[in-house]
């Protein structure tokens, strides 16, 4: 067995620090995340008193169409609207499933079942500055998602591509039976001989 060979790293080289450490989450001021994931893996929901019972509702809802949600309604907008979404990736880290983020302005949003492409469309029906509609559309959204435009884009296009070639084709073999013989006329009868064809013996 040949032996191992050992490699040196020249001491002029340096690695970036951020290279080795992880990438460290933005999470709103004076929000304990410990405290969320507590309230979220009580009842699903971390929110205002005021609003718990009818986001446990929505979360129920959800769990009925399979999808693990949990809830957290801030009562004021954060520094930056990314650091919703780091907070609920930080949630979404301990508790699993689908992670919903509100504020009075913005959304964030974790899944580690449902693709970002629906968990933005859900987003999107999520500005309207209540906790519980936002919350009922985005769970209408990711459970209901609507018409699939690209499979129907797909499918026009590919009714698109058939009716040309087909055209192609049955130009082609008109001009190539035109090559061959004399074309036919509209009702199917060979044309008259020309009168040059009348004179030959």
């Amino acid at each position: 067995m040949p032996a191992p060979i050992a490699t040196a790293v020249p001491a002029s080289v340096t690695l970036p620090i951020h290279a080795a450490l992880p990438v460290k989450t933005d999470i709103p001021e004076d929000l304990d995340v410990s405290d969320v994931v507590t309230d979220v893996s009580d009842d699903g929901v971390s929110a205002p008193s005021d609003e718990v019972s009818d986001l446990v509702a929505v979360v129920d809802r959800a769990a009925e169409h399979g999808v693990k949600l949990s809830i957290v309604a801030l009562d004021e907008d954060p520094g930056r609207d990314s650091q919703l979404r780091d907070l609920a990736t930080e949630v979404g880290a301990e508790e699993g499933g689908t992670v919903l983020v509100l504020s009075p302005s913005w959304v964030g949003t974790y899944s580690d079942s449902i693709s970002r492409v629906l968990l933005e469309s859900g987003q999107d029906r999520t500005y309207t500055g209540d906790a519980v509609v936002s919350a009922n559309h985005f769970v209408d959204e990711v459970t209901e998602p609507g018409p699939p435009w690209a499979l129907f884009t797909a499918v026009i296009v590919a009714i698109v591509v058939i009716a040309s070639a087909a055209t192609f084709f049955a130009k082609s073999r008109r001009a190539a039976g035109s090559r061959d013989g004399h074309p036919e006329t509209r009702d199917g009868a060979a044309p008259s001989p020309t009168s040059y064809e009348r004179q030959k013996p």
